[in-house]
């Protein structure tokens, strides 16, 4: 089956198509079964999540991202530039398997959350734009201005969403009700 055929055309999720369709193999199930499968799947909500394309920016939820393996594999995944919003709750997070990524597509990093202090230390001279805020609201307006078309807007934290919200399905809802109201 071709990558083009896929639903989902992420890197992890073809890494995961391929593991997927090694198991089902295993097991013989019909080969135009799993293509069907792999041709209509659909992500998670508030995992790598296309929201809207607003003046050729694609905004993404990726808020089940509350880890830096997640991350990882998100800012890996997006193929343009990225506005980065992170932030939350760390713990104990080594951004440092970030940095390549972050210095090769990321040109701004928006820290939601009370405490950015290690984001900012990790990543402060990494990236050109470095914002702040504790609403979600303004990590979304901050991420319309500095983005350009043909960019991404990334909401994949890296970390637990509790200091400012109940959970990270929260904060993926709002986020998405933020992009709306643009």
């Amino acid at each position: 089956m071709s990558i083009s055929a896929f639903a989902l055309q992420t890197k992890f999720s073809v890494k995961n198509a391929m593991a997927s369709h090694t198991l089902h193999d295993l097991m013989k199930v019909r080969k135009e079964t799993i293509r069907e499968s792999m041709a209509d799947f659909e992500h998670e909500e508030h995992r790598l999540e296309n929201v809207l394309r607003i003046n050729g920016v694609q905004y993404i939820n990726d808020s089940r991202a509350v880890n830096v393996n997640a991350t990882f594999y998100a800012l890996d995944s997006v193929e343009t530039s990225i506005i980065w919003i992170a932030g939350g709750i760390d713990k104990g997070n080594d951004y440092e398997p970030l940095l390549p990524l972050v210095n090769e597509k990321v040109k701004a990093i928006i820290c939601l959350g009370h405490d950015n202090q290690k984001l900012i230390e990790v990543f402060g001279n990494t990236v050109d734009f470095m914002i702040e805020t504790d609403r979600i609201e303004d990590a979304v307006k901050i991420a319309y201005k500095l983005s350009d078309s043909g960019e991404s807007v990334l909401l994949s934290p890296a970390c637990a969403s509790y200091d400012l919200f109940e959970n990270f399905e929260e904060r993926g809802k709002l986020f998405k009700q933020a992009v709306r109201q643009l």
